[in-house]
């Protein structure tokens, strides 16, 4: 078989332009494909949910593949074995309740998994703000390439529709920080802002960070480590349990909020 390129190159930009104009009208939008953002999208579509995440930069998965300090093993407790066994990642029992994985095996099974699931994972795309609508509910993403806003390029930039965002943008909580620096939005923390991430503490971290995944702002949701420099809780550091069990819950508030009773 000959090859041509220029079919080559109009099934990348056709294909890709499909997929992206099916992203613009969905029920969840979540900004970060780390392990909390990509585990809140399975559990989503595993339940029907049409959601798409935008991730900044090249890849996928967040501060997991580089594991502690470039060690690429992660450690999980006991509560969160049984979501790494969903995605076919193998744990090796460390001690009692200690649980260690290989950190790209996990990264890339948790992407791998999701995206089978029906998740729509645009790389290389940055969230330079929000849409509101009624009653100033967050009502969508504005959307650049991450290229132009590092190149800061005066480039104009795209809209998608959601009716749930979740911000899984990690340490920065970038879409939080959108919300009250430029709408001056009141959180629902205490004090109504941002309120940082405290000192390195796993044992608090990781038992917060399921606490503070929640809607902070009408139709925004906080999950992984966004969720803890928010309501100002411990960094974890590490140990992945908590972001795994953050993002599962952030689906289960999603769903709440689609489908209340």
């Amino acid at each position: 078989m000959q090859l041509d390129d220029i079919t080559i190159s109009r099934a990348i930009t056709r294909s890709f332009t499909e997929d992206f104009q099916e992203a613009m009208d969905v029920e969840v939008a979540i900004g970060g494909a780390g392990p909390a953002g990509m585990t809140a999208a399975y559990y989503l579509a595993k339940e029907g949910v049409k959601t798409v995440i935008f991730e900044r930069s090249l890849r996928p998965g967040g501060g997991m593949p580089g594991g502690g300090m470039m060690f690429n093993t992660i450690v999980v407790q006991e509560e969160a074995k049984e979501i790494l066994g969903e995605f076919n990642v193998r744990t090796k029992e460390y001690e009692k309740g200690y649980y260690t994985a290989d950190s790209v095996e996990a990264a890339s099974a948790i992407c791998f998994k999701t995206i089978q699931a029906g998740v729509k994972i645009f790389n290389l795309m940055s969230i330079e703000d929000v849409m509101i609508r009624q009653n100033d509910r967050i009502s969508g993403l504005v959307l650049n390439w991450s290229a132009v806003t590092l190149a800061g390029l005066h480039v104009d930039p795209l809209a998608i529709r959601s009716k749930v965002v979740i911000d899984a943008t990690g340490h920065a909580s970038e879409i939080c920080h959108i919300v009250v620096n430029k709408l001056g939005g009141r959180l629902r923390t205490e004090g109504g802002g941002i309120m940082g991430e405290k000192s390195m503490w796993a044992e608090v971290a990781e038992r917060k960070i399921v606490e503070n995944t929640k809607e902070v702002y009408p139709g925004l949701i906080v999950t992984g480590m966004a969720a803890n420099a928010v309501c100002g809780a411990p960094r974890m550091g590490p140990i992945f349990g908590g972001m795994l069990l953050s993002g599962k819950r952030a689906a289960e508030v999603a769903i709440e909020i689609l489908q209340p009773s």
